[in-house]
Formats: structure tokens, C-alpha cells, sequence
């Protein structure tokens, strides 16, 4: 898969759980279903459509893929397109820049950027 980096929505207190404890197990979605949702950038604007919607307070995690190892695996989801999907915490030193959800003029989730 060429995607390197992935993103997670995060809720507010979820983001601020993430910054506190250096790790994030997971939203009660990604509890239930036994892995952290991830969405390439390609996939980011209908995932935050599809769950987010009317949603205040989230924020945007820019995750290193290649930090990952096995514990990243490619699955099928939404149509058949293949999601990265993380099989154990994520963790902060995976994350390599983060924000809180912005759009910009054409209405697209702005991607974090570090620095």
C-alpha cells in the first residue's frame, strides 16, 4: 500500500486522553470492533460525513504508518475499499502531527501538518 500516513477523528477528550497518557485504545466503535479506525486522505472527508456528522469538538491525527508494523493491517470496509485498520493502541509517538478539524474553502477536512 503507498499511503504512509493515515488519520484518526478524534473527540476532544479522546485527543486529550491521547496527549495525556501517550496512547489511545480506541473509540467505543473501534472497542467494539476489536481495532482503531483509520482513513487515508482519500477516505478522511467521507469518513468524517458518514460518522462525524454535526460533530463539534474533533480534532484530526496524522498517524506514521510505517511506526506501525503488524499491527497495521489493509481491510476491506465501505465498498469494497481497503482501510487501515490498527490492531492494537495507538500511540502518541506514532502520531506526527495533529489539529483540530478545519476545512477549507471547497468544504474538504484540512490535513494536519507538524511544525
Amino acid at each position: 500500500m503507498a499511503d504512509q500516513i493515515a488519520y484518526k477523528v478524534l473527540l476532544a477528550d479522546e485527543m486529550a486522553r491521547l496527549k495525556a497518557d501517550g496512547h489511545f485504545a480506541g473509540a467505543p466503535v473501534d472497542l467494539a470492533d476489536g481495532y482503531v479506525h483509520l482513513s487515508t486522505a482519500a477516505q478522511l472527508d467521507e469518513t468524517v460525513a458518514k460518522h462525524f456528522a454535526g460533530r463539534e469538538g474533533l480534532f484530526v491525527a496524522a498517524v506514521d504508518l510505517s511506526t506501525l508494523g503488524d499491527a497495521l493491517r489493509w481491510e476491506p470496509s465501505r465498498g469494497g475499499a481497503l482501510f487501515p485498520h490498527l490492531y492494537g493502541m495507538l500511540t502518541l509517538d506514532s502520531v506526527i502531527a495533529y489539529g483540530p478539524l478545519e476545512r477549507d474553502d471547497e468544504g474538504a477536512v484540512r490535513l494536519p501538518v507538524a511544525g
